[in-house]
């Protein structure tokens, strides 16, 4: 058996590892999903992977949600109250989440020790979006670079 403070074994034999609490690499908090919300138009500094992938993965299941409350408005045919009230609350979630979606781009390219400018190569139609693509799944420079500490 391993020495690791996270890793238990029950009465039972079964082994556990504590997920809570627990400050390994791999772990995901959703704080860090939300994290871009409280750097809100922070353009400096680093994001981590995390940080952004939870990002995107929160904003996934906002706009899903958002959707089925279209869907379920639109469902009789005729559009609904249901439906409106979806449709508002798509248009300002989605204007709402635009500037800490460059911010926390910025600062993932801030990461891997490029400039945040290169957010700007989201506006290349079909490309563009690729290459921004591929630059968020890079792993991060280790320790501090010119744009900040080593957020990890």
């Amino acid at each position: 058996m391993p020495k690791n403070e996270n890793f238990r074994v029950a009465r039972g034999g079964q082994a556990s590892l504590a997920v809570s609490g627990s400050s390994h690499k791999w772990g995901f908090k959703m704080e860090q999903a939300l994290l871009p919300f409280k750097r809100y138009a922070d353009f400096s500094g680093r994001a981590t992977r995390t940080e952004y992938w939870g990002f995107s993965l929160f904003n996934l299941v906002v706009y899903l949600a958002i959707f089925a409350v279209l869907m379920l408005g639109a469902a009789g045919g005729e559009p609904g109250f249901l439906y409106y009230t979806g449709l508002i609350i798509l248009i300002v979630y989605a204007f709402g989440i635009i500037i800490p979606s460059y911010a926390v781009m910025a600062r993932r390219f801030h990461d891997t020790g490029h400039t945040g400018w290169l957010v700007l190569l989201c506006f290349i139609p079909f490309i563009g979006g690729l290459i921004v693509l591929v630059f968020m799944f890079l792993p991060g420079n280790d320790g501090a670079n010119q744009y900040g500490d080593d957020p990890r």
